[in-house]
């Protein structure tokens, strides 16, 4: 059974312009412990398919942080729970992150993606990720 929207048309869209697509807390909390280590990145290139919120040019390494719930994690799960506009909404952001990814990797990218939940609950894990394969290739250099 799909959740009823308990606001106004107005409401939702006040609350949904609210939402930022970049510079999020969890994207910061990567972006500062990356920074203190001494890792130097681009932030949200553009010219790489998906815009990537971290981008080490060098090491070739893209890192993507995902919400939860904008991009789907364990979406099969709850997908039943949402009214047609968002399953679809979402089924449409996994769907282009696929693409994304496949499109990186195809051009030689190392993709990263690291979801909201793990980012609160380990970033040193997540950052430990993000570090290896930046100075594993430039070790390989």
């Amino acid at each position: 059974m799909p959740v009823v929207d308990n606001l106004t048309s107005q409401q939702r869209s006040h609350t949904m312009s609210r939402i930022r697509s970049k510079n999020t807390k969890p994207e910061l909390v990567i972006r500062r412990l990356a920074h203190a280590r001494g890792l130097r990145y681009r932030l949200h290139q553009q010219t790489l398919p998906g815009c990537p919120d971290l981008v080490f040019v060098k090491a070739r390494v893209a890192v993507f942080v995902d919400g939860d719930f904008w991009h789907g994690w364990r979406f099969p799960r709850w997908r039943k729970k949402l009214s047609p506009y968002w399953a679809a909404k979402i089924s449409g952001n996994r769907k282009r992150d696929r693409r994304n990814r496949r499109c990186l990797r195809l051009d030689r990218w190392n993709v990263i993606r690291l979801w909201e939940h793990q980012i609160k609950s380990d970033p040193q894990l997540c950052l430990a990720r993000i570090e290896q394969a930046v100075r594993s290739v430039r070790a390989t250099s």
